[in-house]
């Protein structure tokens, strides 16, 4: 029998989505990370912890992810908007604590051998890189035995639900129904679009998905999560990116 397929919808004036990142400087890919999708799945269901059963059953499911831009009527029909540009925040960690006080001190950063900076403060400059006003569909196969309680979660979710970041809040119902098969969750996510006036911009296609379109650009993302957890584990998978016409 073969797996049902949801439809996420991912939309905020901020939405932030990491994959390689370093302490002090925080980047974001242009589309959501298979990572970030479970670990949102994990949030609805308040599922804590490594979770290494969970996410093994999803290891060889379908990811589909679309980008939607702003698009304007024009005489030769809709043409897509300039996207608004990543924009950069920074942020100081670690400033403002007493470093006399036996609590605010856990939370100066120390060296990597655990003393105190050289820094008074210890305070630290952070680059935190966000997209502006995105837009996603995200039509993701899961297991037939987790589907109801999945969607459910997602409707009713244990834990607050973030795109990204904790400060990355959508502004849209998130799931979007249950499919029997990609393409009819496709084809609503492009409903969805068109009532918002939004176009397709690019799809992010598993290599193996069989899309025979002109590939754009292809790319190894170490973002499939196998334990999450204070010790997270990743491998790579493989993806090409497809512009829209």
């Amino acid at each position: 029998m073969l797996n049902p397929y949801l439809l996420l919808w991912f939309e905020a004036p901020l939405q932030s989505w990491g994959f390689d990142s370093k302490f002090g400087r925080r980047d974001t890919l242009a589309f959501p990370t298979r990572s970030g999708v479970l670990g949102l799945i994990c949030c609805a269901l308040g599922a804590g912890g490594e979770q290494r059963e969970l996410l093994s059953e999803f290891y060889g499911l379908g990811q589909t992810v679309i980008s939607f831009v702003r698009a304007k009527k024009t005489e030769n029909g809709l043409q897509k908007i300039d996207k608004e540009p990543t924009i950069c925040d920074f942020q100081m960690v670690g400033s403002g604590y007493d470093d006399q006080n036996p609590w605010e001190v856990l939370l100066i950063p120390k060296t990597s051998e655990g003393k105190k900076p050289a820094m008074v403060s210890g305070a630290k400059m952070t680059y935190r890189y966000y997209l502006q006003d995105a837009a996603f569909a995200v039509v993701l196969e899961v297991p037939g035995s987790r589907v109801d309680t999945i969607s459910a979660a997602l409707e009713d979710p244990v834990w607050d639900l973030y795109l990204g970041r904790k400060n990355c809040v959508p502004t849209d119902f998130i799931y979007r129904g249950t499919f029997a098969g990609e393409e009819k969750g496709l084809k609503h996510a492009a409903s969805i679009a068109e009532s918002k006036g939004r176009i397709e911009d690019f799809r992010v296609v598993s290599e193996t998905s069989g899309d025979e379109r002109t590939e754009d650009e292809m790319m190894t993302l170490n973002d499939v999560p196998e334990r999450f957890g204070p010790d997270k584990r990743y491998r790579d998978r493989q993806v090409r990116l497809i512009h829209a016409g």
